[in-house]
């Protein structure tokens, strides 16, 4: 029986955001599908143009999500009975576009936002434009974690450490951001002017876990 020993190595760091993610939805309802296609459209083209009378590359908006279903109204009849309306078809477009964080900018896209004839909601969220280098240091610290440990096992048991056998990780999606705006309405624009909006976005902190084995001596 081969003679191993198996440890998880655990990482933990903060990384301070430089990139801000808004992420912005227009919703209308249209007599006909058609009509909501085209209304959707437009308003893609009315936020773009806000988007670049803020300063940033219209390019940069980038559409998430189209989406165009029938709307329905519940109501009672005089028997009191629940029945549906059909009043149209729903638009959603769902659209994002990132920035560098800083307030300037952010203030200047909320002032046009709050100019556009689009009612929008919208989220804030903060991130870091290199991901994966902030994935790749925590890896690595993980990883350098396990050994560690299983150096101070091996030693405490008398024995040597040797090859490393297998590194076990679980590939998942790593998301690294911070939101401290969920869903915000169009008003909220039209109450402050960019100048109100001084955030300092917090240390976003991440952590996970890499479990080697090694052969012993």
């Amino acid at each position: 029986m081969d003679r191993i020993i198996r440890v998880t190595g655990e990482s933990r760091i903060s990384v301070h955001p430089d990139t801000i993610q808004l992420k912005i939805t227009a919703e209308g309802i249209s007599e006909e599908y058609g009509k909501a296609v085209k209304k959707s459209a437009i308003e893609s083209d009315l936020i773009r143009n806000s988007i670049s009378r803020a300063g940033l590359d219209p390019k940069d908006l980038k559409t998430i999500l189209v989406n165009i279903e029938p709307e329905y109204e519940q109501y009672q009849d005089q028997q009191y009975n629940w029945k549906k309306k059909f009043i149209g078809y729903k638009h959603s477009h769902y659209m994002s576009v990132r920035f560098p964080n800083d307030n300037t900018i952010l203030g200047r896209v909320f002032d046009e936002l709050a100019r556009c004839p689009v009612k929008v909601e919208f989220s804030i969220q903060y991130t870091v434009n290199d991901s994966e280098a902030a994935k790749n240091a925590l890896l690595a610290r993980a990883v350098s974690d396990s050994k560690e440990k299983a150096v101070i096992l091996t030693e405490a048991a008398g024995v040597t450490l040797g090859d490393i056998v297998t590194i076990d990780y679980s590939w998942g999606e790593l998301e690294i951001y911070s939101q401290p705006w969920n869903v915000m309405k169009h008003d909220v624009l039209e109450c402050a002017g960019g100048s109100d909006f001084n955030f300092e976005a917090s240390d976003i902190n991440l952590q996970d876990t890499v479990t080697v084995v090694w052969e012993i001596k």
